[in-house]
């Protein structure tokens, strides 16, 4: 049986999440699926961002960031922060800034912020390493979003090849 390339990325697990940015007293926040942890010594977890994206320069000026952890009754929520950033996505949206500044959104799952560890390109989009330096866990009992439940909400089909005959 063959699938679309889309069809196979959905079978990856993953979460759904709202990254926070903040620089020169501006905030920011988008919607993330690319958020893994990467080190237990010191506490890193990894976030994929394309680097034409505003807040890829607002983590680069401020050094911080935060990650919302999204329940499955938030899929509005995750399609409100994919949207364009032509708006103040934030408005409107209960949140407070955490230690660092970033954004961080009333009734999530969880939420954490970090400081930048370092960096590295992975083609068309940088990964930003983030050491842990506060976190809470807000809804123990709620499931997160999962990424396979968000349909094509974020028009990720259209950048794949459609098969897996890359060459």
């Amino acid at each position: 049986m063959s699938v679309s390339v889309a069809e196979w990325i959905k079978r990856i697990t993953t979460g759904v999440y709202v990254v926070g940015a903040t620089a020169d007293q501006k905030q920011n926040a988008f919607t993330a699926a690319w958020v893994m942890p990467a080190s237990f010594q010191p506490l890193l977890l990894a976030v994929s961002i394309n680097p034409q994206h505003s807040s890829y320069a607002m983590i680069n000026a401020s050094g911080v960031f935060s990650i919302n952890v999204l329940g499955t009754d938030q899929l509005e929520l995750a399609a409100h922060f994919g949207a364009p950033a032509a708006v103040d996505k934030l408005a409107g949206v209960p949140w407070s800034p955490g230690k660092t500044g970033a954004p961080l959104l009333d009734g999530v799952v969880a939420h954490c912020e970090c400081e930048v560890f370092g960096e590295t390109s992975a083609g068309d989009h940088v990964l930003v390493l983030g050491r842990i330096i506060a976190g809470a866990l807000l809804k123990p009992e709620t499931e997160p979003l999962s990424y396979r439940d968000t349909g094509d909400m974020d028009g990720a089909s259209s950048l794949l090849p459609t098969s897996f005959d890359l060459e």
